[in-house]
């Protein structure tokens, strides 16, 4: 797509012209898009100003000095409930009338948006429901009249004209701010009571409870609270300016709502309690909402404990426990508990910090000095000091880039094709991050608790700001200790720089508020930069970029640089919100978007758009996040905190990794997958990331200043790591020149013979050990068990995607149902819709059964399309009991079916072998009923490979009977009456899938591995077998993974070699469909190799996949955390406000830089498609 796709398509160009205005004035519908009548509009102004009505009557009064201000603003409140209490009697008895309830989810009536309205006079039902279309529930009605009467009662109380002359001493001032306050005092009403606007600052993508027409109301309150503290203070003039500046901003309130600048109410609620809880009480952010309030509210309780303990040393001892296990994952508690070396790990922990900071502030810390050098904290300090340099410097020694991602580091790794050599050449960096961790984790936290023991605030106990900066301090430690070293080291140098001089202000804090002060600091300095290069990036890219470049893309940049003190003062406001900065259509026009929470998303972690190729992100969840462990442990992957993004890269994997929370010893992240069937613009952007990680890792061994500088400085991607996982290699290749060559045609019916006979025997060995049960294996066969021991036996060691098909199933509908193999899980005809059955004994069963008890009648097949009903007789089909004969007629007298060849007969269950051991390789007896003409057989005796099946069953019989002496191998091998039994079953199954003949061409081939088989003469019959059937299906794929193998690698020189990879096969390998369950589950089975035919319809070929389970080298990059939520925000704005659902839309495309494309796919949905996403993944990493 061009640079100049439409940001917006003209039917949602006209859509949001019309939805904007109704969001800026707070609800009326002034711009319809078709004509109205005008009783509309007037009854919406008139609504629209009644509480100006109603205020202005009480003001009025006010200033004629007829009521006081509280009588005057307590009629002008009545007033309005009267209003807003007959409004939303006419919207119900409209709904009533009209005989239907208008759901509001969101968006204000979005059936009146759309399509238009036949209005009849000015208070029909239709016209009343246009105008207020009433609301939900029962209970917001009586809420939301009660609160649009107070609303209107206080805010006049907030704007009368006497208490505005007041404040800014000028009647005219006072009447401007007056007429404005009153708008906006109109519009929260409208949205409140009458119709309510769909916002621009949306968070949910549905508003199920009517929070959003709280939301204008609510910031209203929050301006006349402040005003109402004012009033009755005495004289605080803190209050006073608070209250003369929040009067100002109070008349810009519909513009910072018609921009989006004031979140919902549930954002602002998340945003503050999880800013609060990081910053006022030293947490973390979390993982799920749940888990923010209630950590928020366990960790205010230290504070209030803090605050009531009245000895300095309690609190010490108190904030040092709590701050530890607070920092700890409590989530976890369970598995801590079971790890008995991790548990007195901690405990040892935390019973040391204990001792430690009672003993040093019993014993030195009423000992202070002025002077940070002169006191017991000053050889702490300096060890402070020490110990972050250490750190830094190992940290930064162990990633690719360093200073920022600016310079290539010398010392990492070169080159990546080798996972041992990596690995190898590693071992020194490994050191160097195990003495950063034992400083970092051990040490550091031990000297930040003795600094903080010694500390001379301690003595101010019983004021809130020590009690809050101390319970932060003490828990900072632990929760993030690289960060509270940093803020140390910086408190330090303060002091340091100041010297023996006081100052006066930032003394008087304390400690802990400074540390407070310093971290939010620091945390607001990295969000700007971040922010400030986001910024260059889109801008310099919008010319840069020829595909990026529109039309206006000069007018913008123009704009951008006459107006930079704007723009860098939106940067900075958005950074002190810790807001996202929103490009407008990810175009260089930028807003502050409303605060929300590090996650960005409200629902819960772990939606996703799944697809069969989840199961790939899926099986190497668990391996990337032990190698996460230990990267974060490292430090390789730079400062780890909650809210930052990394993409990991392998093949043709995109993967999404998203720190959830942080605290000691423990790391919550999100991994989420992106798509493999990538689009033209995904194309690019992964092709660019490739680029970006082979600069990184693909490096000569030798770098100048020009080579080992980072030209992707400004990609939102840095490049950090190469961790080393296990993970499904992917190779596929085309099968032309092996599956359409004629020797490799011929060669294919030979080694389906030798594959056919080795599972045979592989199966009776199984049968043997108790490995599986067949429900064709008669209780007579080899005595060895009884049918109700086969019964219990119900473990099969067959793929279970091999293809299933019911006795009673035609061949017709196995033709048409059978392109695809299906599972032992999956419908069948016989299932039962409403409820489990018992289940039905087949016609072989009951056949077995009937021979096996001597019985006299002759088996027989059921009337042609007649109806299996469940009969009397033990839960079986009709259709499966013996056929009643005439008395005296065919008693004890083979039978022959009419129309079949006499040669066709039934054969006794019971073999005479010559051995004993043969027993064990007896097969069932209905697998020897084929209806095919013995002379038929014979004519292919030759195709049956004697050789190879006694050597295999020499093989077999070591492992059925254990151990075996030669003599008794011997005669197993010469045993005929096996042989035959074995090569009539070999060559039934060869003629009922149609290979008696050559395979005669590839699509033959392909339709016979998806278990397509062709109608044959026996087909019938092998169907009805099922265990039969999947081995048959399974000695083809085996047999074709054989031709694969032989015309990659060459032939096979020696049965021992044929047998041993026959064996892999099966022990190793799974071979089938990639549609089918089995491939799905061998996956998370972590199977070490997968193969799978396919066929390419477009290109006509035949294509062989292969997956391969190894350890490989996935590289791993840091997003620009506030490029991505400054995206995810414009993408929230665009789809929930704008509803721009266009896939071709300008702000999806490929952006090389800002790797927009792959921002949107990971966006949780619906409004992103992550085909994975992990539940938050807990695991330690101390």
């Amino acid at each position: 797509m061009g640079p100049d796709v439409p940001l917006l398509n003209e039917y949602k160009q006209e859509f949001f012209w019309k939805r904007f205005p109704q969001t800026v004035l707070g609800g009326p519908r002034f711009k319809l898009g078709y004509c109205a009548p005008p009783y509309v509009y007037v009854n919406q102004a008139v609504l629209f100003l009644t509480p100006w009505l109603f205020g202005g009557i009480g003001t009025l009064l006010c200033q004629l000095q007829l009521l006081q201000e509280l009588y005057a603003a307590v009629l002008s409140g009545m007033l309005m409930f009267a209003a807003a209490a007959g409004v939303q009697a006419l919207a119900l008895h409209a709904a009533r009338r009209s005989g239907t309830v208008v759901e509001r989810l969101g968006a204000p009536n979005n059936l009146v948006d759309e399509e238009e309205v036949e209005f009849t006079h000015c208070v029909s039902p239709e016209t009343v429901r246009f105008i207020a279309p009433g609301k939900r529930f029962g209970l917001n009605v009586v809420l939301h009249t009660v609160l649009a009467g107070v609303l209107c009662g206080f805010g006049t109380w907030y704007v009368l004209l006497g208490r505005l002359t007041a404040l800014y001493g000028s009647t005219g001032a006072s009447l401007v701010v007056f007429v404005l306050s009153w708008v906006t005092l109109c519009i929260a009403e409208y949205s409140l009571i009458v119709n309510t606007a769909a916002e621009t600052a949306t968070f949910q993508a549905q508003d199920t409870y009517e929070i959003t027409p709280l939301t204008r109301p609510l910031y209203v309150f929050i301006f006349i609270a402040v005003d109402l503290a004012d009033r009755f203070s005495h004289a605080v003039p803190e209050l006073q300016l608070a209250s003369q500046t929040l009067h100002v901003v109070f008349v810009f309130l519909p513009l910072l709502w018609a921009l989006g600048v004031l979140p919902p109410l549930d954002a602002l609620l998340l945003w503050g309690t999880e800013q609060v809880l990081v910053f006022g009480l030293g947490g973390s952010p979390m993982s799920s909402n749940i888990r923010l309030l209630l950590m928020c509210a366990v960790s205010f309780g230290v504070a209030v404990c803090n605050y009531f303990i009245p000895s300095s040393l309690g609190v010490v001892l108190f904030s040092t426990s709590a701050g530890f296990l607070l920092s700890l994952d409590l989530s976890q508690v369970g598995a801590l508990c079971r790890r008995q070396r991790t548990l007195l790990l901690f405990s040892s922990l935390l019973a040391a910090a204990t001792a430690e900071a009672g003993l040093l502030h019993h014993f030195i810390g009423s000992a202070q000095s002025q002077v940070l050098v002169a006191g017991p904290q000053g050889p702490v300090s300096y060890l402070l000091i020490i110990l972050f340099s250490l750190c830094w410097a190992l940290r930064e020694i162990q990633g690719a880039y360093v200073v920022a991602g600016m310079f290539l580091n010398p010392l990492y790794p070169k080159g990546m094709s080798n996972v041992q050599s990596f690995k190898q050449k590693s071992r020194g960096l490994h050191a160097a991050a195990a003495i950063r961790r034992v400083l970092l984790y051990l040490v550091s936290p031990f000297a930040m608790v003795a600094f903080l023991s010694m500390d001379e605030s301690l003595r101010s106990l019983h004021s809130v700001t020590v009690s809050v900066g101390l319970t932060r301090a003490f828990r900072a430690v632990w929760q993030s200790s690289e960060d509270a070293l940093l803020q140390m080291v910086v408190v330090i140098f303060v002091r340091l720089a100041a010297g023996s001089k006081t100052l006066p202000g930032w003394e008087a804090l304390g400690t802990g508020v400074q540390l407070l002060l310093v971290g939010l600091l620091l945390d607001r300095l990295g969000q700007f930069l971040a922010k400030l290069k986001f910024t260059l990036t889109v801008l310099v890219t919008s010319w840069t970029e020829k595909k990026q470049r529109r039309q206006a893309a000069g007018t913008l940049l123009a704009l951008n640089a006459s107006l930079w003190p704007l723009v860098l003062a939106v940067v900075t406001l958005s950074a002190l919100l810790s807001a996202p900065l929103l490009p407008l259509f990810t175009l260089p026009i930028f807003l502050v978007g409303f605060p929300r929470p590090q996650r960005s998303w409200p629902g819960p972690v772990g939606t996703a758009c799944p697809c069969p190729d989840s199961v790939f992100y899926q099986q190497m969840s668990g391996s990337l996040a032990s190698a996460l462990r230990t990267a974060f442990a490292s430090g390789s992957l730079g400062s780890v905190a909650p809210g930052s993004h990394f993409l990991g890269r392998f093949q043709d994997r995109m993967v999404w990794i998203m720190i959830l929370e942080r605290g000691y010893g423990y790391c919550t992240v999100n991994i989420k997958g992106l798509e493999l069937q990538e689009t033209s613009c995904h194309t690019v952007e992964a092709r660019r990331v490739d680029e970006v990680f082979e600069a990184a890792f693909e490096r000569p061994e030798q770098l100048g200043f020009t080579q080992g500088f980072n030209l992707h400085w400004g990609n939102a991607l840095t490049p950090c790591a190469a961790l080393a996982v296990r993970v499904y290699s992917d190779a596929r290749n085309v099968l032309s020149g092996i599956i359409d060559s004629h020797d490799n045609l011929r060669k294919l019916q030979e080694d389906f013979m030798k594959a056919l006979t080795w599972l045979l025997l592989r199966h009776c060995v199984q049968r043997q050990k108790g490995l599986l049960w067949s429900s064709e294996v008669g209780s007579a066969i080899g005595g060895v068990k009884s049918q109700s021991s086969q019964l219990a036996q119900t473990t099969c060691n067959l793929p279970s995607e091999a293809v299933v098909v019911e006795s009673n199933m035609s061949s017709l509908r196995f033709r048409q149902d059978s392109s695809s193999l299906t599972s032992f899980g999956d419908w069948s005809d016989e299932d039962d819709l409403f409820g489990p059955q018992p289940a039905r004994r087949t016609v072989a069963l009951v056949t077995a059964e009937a021979q096996l008890g001597h019985a006299a009648l002759q088996t027989g097949a059921s009337l042609p399309g007649s109806v299996e009903m469940d009969s009397l007789f033990e839960n079986m089909a009709l259709s499966a009991l013996q056929p009643l004969q005439p008395l005296g007629l065919g008693i004890g007298m083979p039978a022959v079916d009419r129309g079949r060849n006499p040669e066709v007969l039934r054969e006794s269950p019971h073999l005479n072998f010559s051995c004993p051991q043969s027993e064990a390789f007896n097969l069932p007896p209905v697998w020897r009923t084929a209806p095919l003409l013995p002379s038929r057989l014979l004519s292919l005796r030759p195709l049956f490979p004697e050789e190879w099946f006694r050597f295999s069953l020499g093989r077999f019989g070591l492992a059925a009977q254990g151990e075996t002496l030669e003599d008794m191998t011997k005669a197993l091998k010469e045993d005929e009456v096996l042989k035959e039994l074995h090569v009539k079953v070999a060559l039934s199954c060869l003629i009922s899938v149609g290979a008696e003949s050559a395979f005669t061409s590839p699509s033959y081939i392909y339709r016979l591995y998806c278990g397509d088989v062709p109608w044959t003469e026996g087909l019938d019959w092998l169907s009805s077998s099922k265990d039969l059937y999947q081995l048959t299906m399974q000695a083809f794929r085996y047999n074709f993974k054989l031709l694969f193998d032989q015309a990659s690698l060459g032939p096979m020189e020696s049965p021992e070699e044929l047998f041993s990879t026959l064996e892999g096969y099966e022990r190793d390998w799974y071979i089938g469909l990639v549609t089918e369950r089995g491939w799905h589950d061998s996956v998370l089975q972590e199977k070490p190799f997968l193969f799978s035919l396919g066929h390419d319809i477009t290109m006509g070929t035949y294509t062989g996949r292969v997956l391969s389970l190894q350890e490989q080298l996935v590289q791993v990059g840091r997003l620009n955390g506030e490029g991505v939520r400054g995206q995810w925000a414009n993408l929230s704005w665009e789809l929930l406000y704008a509803t721009n659902d266009d896939e071709e839309r300008y702000s999806i495309q490929a952006h090389p830089f800002m790797l927009r494309n792959l921002t949107v796919q990971a966006a949780d949905p619906p409004l992103g498609y992550p085909i994975y996403s992990s539940a938050p993944l807990h695991f330690p990493c101390l």
